[in-house]
């Protein structure tokens, strides 16, 4: 008998998604040219494959994740990209191909076409393969929440099923449970600030193990191939992140989120929460944390003996501060509410507050600063932030005000920029929570039951929270 085959005749047998019977030829291609094989049987319908043979299971694994690449999946001069569903034939033409490809990996579906993606292993041994998640949705645009049972897919070898403890509320989830954008897909269970711990790993999951503790973010997959996704900017890819909730996954699903029991996400996009940080916690930062740590990381802010002008103080500003005092910069945050004063330089720790709207402070302070972050997604004038900056100042945008406005002098004489930035990517992530613990920040939160999630958001778009609403999903979804 060959060496490295196994000594005993095995029987393998997998649960694989695959979308036609081109899904199942390229399956079938990959395992053949492992050694050992006796038999293989596909069943697309059924989405079970069966090998036999002198085969190490791990290896057929290999096989199957292989052939769902895109140079394996597409092997042949003119691509077969989709079939009609009145005819069940292939289309097998060149000039289809981008139309075809775009079905595939955005999860787009038409009335006459199949939606199209790669053999992809769905179900290992899942003790969750028949469980029912339980979460809260929006059913139309009103964005009311109630409690809604829905599937998750079962684990796969990569993926990590984490039971969710804590989900942080973002004013994305008023944005898209109320349609803001026109085009929310209901029910919508939202949440991208997730962290909970490991009820279970898949085969192949070398970074987790049952009982740790982790967090999920803003997106939980993209294409992994692209110059952005091998950099680990994932956010950015050129192919686009797929969102945790409202999102298309590759297997034309929609992403549904944290505001729910349990959730099922390949590794990649996993992030160890350290064990000495508490998940209340860290489930702010896995949106408005990041948010804000990525373009400060980015431009440089973390030099100390730097000036820091925040512009607004509610989730994300509010981090800013903490971020900006661990850094070493010497603070300032801006307001237009003076209310703020007390909260911001005694309980931030910021060094100074000034109120935006006063012209005579503002004018004290020109070319004070080496950096602006300006947090507040209202429409502010910045002209008058341009003037506060040094020479080759930067002024950051995170947030969407409706347009920007300021006279290029301002901008072009004193080489200053101003540069956007949105959330960040897995590396990045993964450093800013362990930084978080190793300088003890933590978010301002308030803790609130599921059952107050209607309210919360109510409260959250009259701006009445300090700072952040963080749900209690383990003790309150029932």
């Amino acid at each position: 008998m060959p060496r490295g085959r196994p000594l005993s005749l095995q029987t393998v047998e997998l649960k694989v998604r695959m979308c036609c019977p081109g899904c199942e030829r390229v399956v079938k291609d990959s395992i053949q040219k492992l050694r050992g094989v006796d038999s293989i049987e596909v069943e697309v319908e059924m989405e079970k494959v069966t090998v036999v043979g002198y085969v190490d299971r791990k290896k057929v694994l290999k096989a199957v994740r292989r052939s769902g690449k895109r140079a394996e999946f597409w092997p042949y001069p003119n691509p077969p990209l989709y079939f009609t569903s009145s005819n069940n034939y292939f289309k097998d033409t060149a000039t289809e191909y981008k139309e075809s490809y775009n079905y595939w990996r955005h999860g787009y579906n038409a009335t006459d076409k199949h939606v199209v993606f790669p053999p992809r292993i769905v179900e290992m041994t899942s003790a969750s393969a028949n469980e029912n998640c339980v979460g809260w949705a929006a059913r139309d645009p009103s964005g009311v929440l109630s409690l809604y049972e829905f599937s998750r897919r079962a684990v796969g070898s990569d993926d990590v099923l984490l039971d969710i403890a804590f989900c942080g509320i973002c004013f994305a989830d008023v944005v898209w449970t109320r349609n803001k954008l026109g085009h929310s897909k209901y029910p919508l269970v939202p949440g991208h600030e997730i962290a909970g711990t490991v009820r279970e790993v898949g085969a192949d999951v070398k970074n987790f193990k049952v009982g740790d503790h982790v967090g999920v973010g803003t997106y939980v997959n993209s294409c992994r191939e692209c110059e952005y996704c091998s950099d680990g900017l994932e956010i950015h890819c050129e192919k686009g992140a797929i969102y945790t909730f409202d999102g298309i996954d590759v297997d034309g699903t929609v992403t549904k989120g944290g505001y729910s029991s349990y959730i099922v996400v390949n590794e990649r996009y996993c992030f160890r929460i350290p064990e000495n940080y508490p998940l209340a916690s860290a489930a702010p930062l896995l949106c408005a944390g990041i948010t804000v740590y990525t373009p400060m990381i980015r431009h440089n802010m973390n030099q100390p003996g730097k000036s820091l002008g925040v512009v607004g103080l509610g989730g994300l500003g509010h981090l800013a501060v903490k971020f900006g005092k661990a850094f070493g910069l010497n603070v300032t945050v801006f307001s237009t509410s003076i209310s703020k004063r007390e909260e911001a330089l005694k309980i931030l720790g910021a060094d100074k507050f000034v109120i935006s709207s006063d012209e005579q402070q503002m004018t004290a302070l020109s070319k004070s600063f080496d950096f602006i972050i300006n947090t507040a997604s209202g429409d502010i004038p910045f002209d008058p932030y341009l003037s506060l900056l040094k020479t080759a100042g930067i002024l950051v945008l995170v947030g969407f005000p409706s347009e920007v406005k300021f006279i290029p002098g301002n901008l072009v004489l004193g080489m200053k920029s101003i540069v956007g930035s949105v959330t960040g990517g897995t590396k990045q992530t993964q450093e800013m929570l362990d930084f978080c613990a190793a300088h003890k920040i933590y978010p301002e939160i308030e803790i609130v039951p599921i059952q107050y999630a209607n309210e919360a958001l109510e409260r959250l778009i009259k701006k009445d929270v300090k700072y952040r609403f963080v749900i209690d999903v383990g003790n309150s979804l029932k």
